[in-house]
């Protein structure tokens, strides 16, 4: 499979079709209606009434991302049967090393990127016992007036490297951060925050560039 590397700061948009939307819908009805299992956010009152909106963007990020590289998509939402997976959504094997991926999905209201904006993930995910996990991948999910929803999608991020300090950081629990807007919060458990700019880009085939709405486009 021919490949085309992207520079750092580079992401990729395409469009969201609305079969992808309803596959991820189905799954995530089946899981809430027969997986009873806990969320990283039951502890959050304000987030637990979004449930299904949080497992749908997860689940849409990880069709988004088989389709992409025509990988099997998941016949579940969220993990496994008990609702775990080991942080190993796909693992993707090459001649010299395999990558078992985790992705992170979000929604964000623009497309427009900058690189001081940040991924977080959870200290106790990221050292969770028996994680399989070596790499995460990011996309970005907005709804475009004209064009219907879709997806950034923004690279991946070495798990050892955020482990070892080489890119991220760890913010304690408690610890105050302050938004682009002026606004405040604090971290309810252990975080590290990535910069979009450490993100490395993710590859380009000659099939994703076929896909609609395809387009490259450069953190601001």
């Amino acid at each position: 499979m021919e490949q085309i590397v992207l520079n750092n700061g580079t992401y990729i948009q395409i469009s969201v079709s609305d079969e992808q939307k309803l596959f991820a819908r189905q799954l995530v009805d089946h899981s809430i209606k027969h997986h009873h299992i806990s969320n990283i956010w039951d502890k959050n009152a304000d987030r637990l009434a979004q449930t299904r909106m949080m497992r749908f963007t997860g689940t849409l990020g990880e069709i988004v991302f088989a389709d992409c590289y025509h990988l099997p998509r998941p016949t579940r939402s969220f993990g496994a049967t008990d609702g775990q997976d080991w942080g190993q959504d796909f693992l993707i094997r090459s001649d010299t090393e395999d990558f078992a991926v985790d992705i992170k999905s979000m929604k964000r209201r623009s497309g427009i990127l900058a690189g001081d904006y940040v991924l977080n993930i959870p200290s106790s995910q990221l050292h969770k016992p028996g994680s399989k996990t070596s790499h995460y991948f990011c996309i970005s999910f907005h709804q475009s007036e004209t064009d219907g929803t879709i997806a950034s999608l923004l690279g991946f991020i070495d798990k050892a490297a955020l482990e070892n300090g080489d890119i991220g950081m760890l913010f304690h629990k408690g610890t105050k951060r302050t938004r682009t807007d002026g606004t405040t919060f604090s971290f309810n458990e252990s975080t590290y925050e990535v910069p979009f700019s450490d993100i490395a880009p993710p590859v380009v085939t000659h099939s994703l560039r076929r896909i609609k709405g395809f387009r490259l486009c450069e953190l601001k």
